[in-house]
């Protein structure tokens, strides 16, 4: 207050002598005028004088509160926004418990030591996809997440706006299978509350979806982000690596042992990082994300299944990460050149800027196998406070399911619809030449949702 009045009685001061300069200057003036047309200079009240200066203090006295008020309305608000933004971290939206209804009486009865403490856990899981719409929740169609959700919903493992938003609990899962694809092993990641049980969960489910085990992990895991590589296995009938022109029968044929080292060495062509846009959909050859890094692929022995007398082989692919159809395409064309209908330096050229169509193989015998955790395993494993994410006690009961209900169920449906051998007698059809551009194909884009192309695991 005192500054601002010091602040005023200077500018008083300033203008007292303006006037007093101007003063002298007009009367000058008037001193060379003819004295006939000179005037009396007009007298200044100090009364006035006086009055205007403290007017004009009080003037700025007023601005500068204004000012000062201005100030710390914007510090409140700053300091308000930055606790918000440590407190929720942007991450999920308000708690009731912290946002309450505008009804006075449901605030007033509110207790806060009704609320479920829920904590990350991962839900460890294994289905069969055959006859599932994939992984992925979508409103209308039947997916593994839709009976899921609804399982834990039922079993109070989440609560109705858990089931509506998945997201409010952190829910995300290691890999978005695709239609028909089956997984061994599949992880969620989620909010849970402690004291869970499985059996419980498992009763509600349908028998071709089976819960493993749930783990505590850090505050901060993402089962996608923090999952190192997927191992994905492709079973198949031996038949697809015959000879084109060879006619053979599914239930008599039999892989030979330099056929399958033929196809191994095809298989290795894939490993390391290449770009893969020719097989997915909808990508350009500059899009980084088209680069995906291979560990191993290859074909076990062939065996046959339990109660049949066809051969079946399995492949076995593991990663980083893979796009949509990546996988079923990268089999289908060495399907392709194994059986002679394209040249092996088909896979180099579909690596280079040219646009080829590559077969995409059937989608059943596909099956997401192992989801790696090696980085977070070293990190936290050792610590004593968390469990490692490596499996080996639930182990038997993953092959158990495996062998009742993904094997098995390969098999059994290939046999009975004849899915590889119908799509063997399209294959010649395909052409293997480099597409025109001009040409319609599935590369070219269409109304697809941003976060499509940005999830990386599709298969």
């Amino acid at each position: 207050m005192f500054s601002c009045f010091r602040r005023a009685v200077a500018v008083a001061v300033d203008f007292h002598r303006a006037t007093a300069q101007l003063t002298q200057q007009c009367a000058r003036k008037l001193c060379t005028l003819p004295t006939a047309v000179r005037s009396p200079a007009p007298a200044i009240d100090d009364g006035v004088r006086q009055r205007f200066a403290a007017e004009l203090a009080a003037a700025v006295e007023v601005k500068l509160a204004a000012k000062k008020q201005e100030a710390q309305k914007r510090m409140e608000s700053r300091k308000t926004k930055q606790e918000v933004q440590q407190r929720y971290n942007g991450a999920v939206k308000r708690r009731k418990w912290e946002d309450p209804p505008e009804d006075p009486e449901a605030v007033k009865n509110f207790d806060p030591a009704s609320r479920v403490k829920r904590r990350k856990s991962i839900i460890l899981l294994g289905y069969s996809g055959v006859n599932y719409f994939g992984m992925q929740r979508n409103p209308g169609t039947k997916t593994i997440e839709e009976d899921l959700l609804r399982a834990m919903q039922k079993r109070e493992w989440i609560n109705d706006e858990g089931f509506r938003q998945p997201q409010q609990i952190q829910f995300q899962r290691a890999a978005r299978t695709d239609k028909g694809v089956s997984a061994a092993m599949q992880v969620v990641s989620i909010k849970l509350p402690d004291n869970l049980d499985i059996e419980a969960l498992n009763s509600e489910l349908p028998e071709d979806i089976r819960v493993y085990a749930v783990k505590r992990v850090t505050k901060g895991f993402n089962s996608k982000t923090n999952c190192d590589a997927r191992t994905y296995t492709y079973t198949l009938p031996t038949i697809a690596f015959a000879p084109n022109e060879e006619k053979v029968d599914i239930q008599t044929y039999r892989l030979p042992a330099e056929r399958l080292a033929r196809v191994n060495e095809v298989l290795a062509l894939y490993v390391g990082t290449k770009n893969f846009h020719n097989f997915t959909s909808r990508k350009e050859f500059l899009d980084p994300s088209v680069k995906r890094f291979i560990m191993s692929f290859e074909c076990d022995p062939p065996f046959l299944p339990d109660g049949s007398t066809a051969e079946f082989a399995t492949i076995k692919i593991k990663g980083q990460s893979f796009m949509l159809h990546q996988i079923r395409k990268m089999v289908g064309l060495t399907i392709a050149v194994v059986r002679g209908l394209a040249e092996s330096d088909i896979i180099e050229k579909a690596f280079g800027q040219e646009r080829y169509g590559i077969p995409t193989a059937p989608g059943l015998g596909l099956v997401l196998s192992r989801i790696h955790y090696d980085k977070y395993n070293k990190r936290y494993g050792e610590d004593g406070c968390h469990e490692t994410l490596e499996f080996e006690k639930e182990e038997p009961m993953i092959q158990e399911f495996f062998k009742r209900h993904i094997a098995s169920t390969i098999v059994e449906t290939e046999l009975k619809t004849n899915s590889m051998v119908e799509w063997l007698e399209k294959l010649p059809l395909h052409s293997y030449e480099p597409r025109d551009e001009s040409e319609p194909s599935e590369w070219k884009p269409r109304n697809r949702k941003a976060s499509d192309d940005q999830d990386d695991d599709d298969e």
